[in-house]
């Protein structure tokens, strides 16, 4: 009888490698080029609104009255601002003295700053129309 309470193979066995202790290792190739997903790929800085999605031509600056050229609404709001933080007092990242109620309607805010975001910018070719000229036109060569 052995003297081990389970007498499964492997437990509390005698002959398990010991560990190695490791001493400091040299540090890792870092590779060249871009890493991760889209990394290298085209981009483009746009503005959209914050109601419909609609992308907004823009030189930096949002003029008092401009409005969304789909579904007209203000785009001088504190949510088409890029200070606007829903954690932050007044919802604001920007020391405002009083709170602006509605966030979504035009206000005179003279820190506002258009909220620009970084997309994959369109590729500029277009899938064909017929599905023959698609299949050829993935092995063509």
């Amino acid at each position: 009888m052995s003297d081990r309470k389970y007498g499964q193979k492997g437990y509390q066995d005698s002959d398990r490698r010991e560990k190695r202790a490791r001493g400091p290792q040299a540090p890792r190739e870092k590779k060249e080029g871009p890493r991760g997903r889209g990394l290298g790929a085209p981009t483009a800085t746009v503005f959209r609104c914050v109601n419909c999605g609609t992308k907004i031509p823009t030189t930096g600056e949002v003029a008092f009255t401009d409005a969304c050229p789909k579904c007209k609404t203000d785009l001088h709001t504190c949510a088409n601002c890029s200070h606007f933080d829903t954690a932050a007092r007044y919802e604001c990242r920007q020391p405002i003295p009083e709170r602006i109620a509605k966030k979504r309607d035009r206000n005179d805010c003279t820190l506002f700053a258009v909220k620009a975001t970084v997309e994959f910018a369109a590729d500029e070719r277009r899938p064909p129309d017929d599905a023959r000229a698609a299949f050829d036109a993935l092995f063509k060569l």
